[in-house]
């Protein structure tokens, strides 16, 4: 039995490990301008190519991919960890309106900063992207404590989202018309115009926090189990609580400072991993859910850029298209189960 959870773990980390070249690969290839991979390959070797080709793959496609797998990642983990926390599967930072709070966050502090002509760091969208973030989760914990049905929680937090939504819509009323057009793109979600200093500051911030979080494995596990469980195997409760709020809120924030808000990933890709991988265990889930939601962004990404092509969706259009029916059947599921 050992062994065949063995097998059926390697399985699944293998099929995620092609299925996330495949569509990085992809990715890289397809857009508005076909590349061959063997041109792609030659480029990437330093064997020279046309300056076009090179400038397309390595100034706009490969920061673009990398910054797809590291983020959509993120939104997975940041997902599966909420999931934990409120042990409710429909729980996300989409959802619990944590994204739209660090969106109006960011969009306060590039509309202030563009007013003055100031160029808004990475450092700068990120923080102020992890205050929003920390503001509604800080609204949604004091939620939580005053409804005891977990769906009311879940529509306390889409209010939230709203609410959140409606400030930002304001904001952006009081930006120059130029940068009306860049934040309103921004806004619907989207991963283009990624540039490698991006890359570095999510590489360094998601990588930090995914180790941080992966050696919450066995405290988490025990966490699932109940708070009884947890306490009596020497588990700090509050601390952990704390840890999974504040790890949940910074991958919400890099993932909105980059890319906006994104819908649908958090949920979706947990749930689909977690159906695959026949497992809760945190050990196996935290690496399974990093990679299951790089896979599914990479994924919507593809398709973003090439179903109306030369138009470009917005991702969220794409995640929501592919990531509301995942939801739909968990409802559908824990009703049939009476939970």
């Amino acid at each position: 039995m050992q062994k065949s959870r063995k097998r059926r773990y390697i399985t699944v980390f293998i099929l995620l490990g092609i299925g996330t070249l495949l569509f990085f690969i992809l990715n890289i290839c397809i857009g508005s301008v076909s590349i061959a991979l063997p041109d792609a390959v030659k480029v990437f070797a330093g064997q020279g190519s046309s300056e076009t080709i090179t400038r397309i793959l390595w100034d706009i496609r490969l920061p673009r991919a990398v910054s797809v797998l590291i983020l959509g990642g993120a939104l997975s983990l940041a997902g599966y960890l909420l999931q934990t926390f409120f042990n409710n599967p429909i729980a996300g930072p989409f959802v619990l309106g944590i994204s739209s709070g660090a969106k109006m966050a960011v969009a306060l502090v590039m509309v202030f900063f563009m007013g003055k002509s100031i160029k808004v760091t990475s450092a700068a969208m990120i923080f102020a992207a992890f205050i929003g973030a920390m503001l509604s989760m800080g609204f949604v914990l004091l939620m939580s404590h005053k409804v005891d049905n977990m769906s009311m929680l879940v529509v306390s937090g889409v209010m939230i989202g709203y609410i959140c939504s409606a400030i930002t819509e304001l904001v952006v009323t009081f930006a120059e018309d130029a940068d009306i057009v860049n934040l309103h793109n921004w806004s619907r979600g989207s991963f283009s115009g990624m540039t490698w200093e991006n890359v570095k500051v999510m590489a360094v911030i998601v990588s930090i926090t995914f180790i941080a979080v992966f050696f919450m494995s066995k405290p988490l596990g025990a966490y699932q189990l109940g708070d009884v469980y947890a306490q009596n195997a020497g588990v700090n409760i509050r601390r952990l609580r704390v840890c999974l709020v504040i790890f949940s809120s910074i991958l919400s924030a890099c993932i909105v400072a980059f890319a906006g808000p994104i819908s649908f990933v958090g949920i979706a890709a947990p749930h689909l991993v977690k159906k695959f991988i026949h497992t809760t265990e945190p050990i196996w889930m935290i690496p399974a859910c990093f990679l299951g939601g790089s896979v599914f962004c990479l994924l919507c990404d593809l398709l973003a850029k090439t179903l109306l092509a030369p138009t470009e969706l917005s991702i969220s259009t794409v995640t929501a298209i592919l990531g509301a029916p995942v939801v739909l059947w968990i409802i559908k599921k824990r009703k049939g189960t009476g939970k």
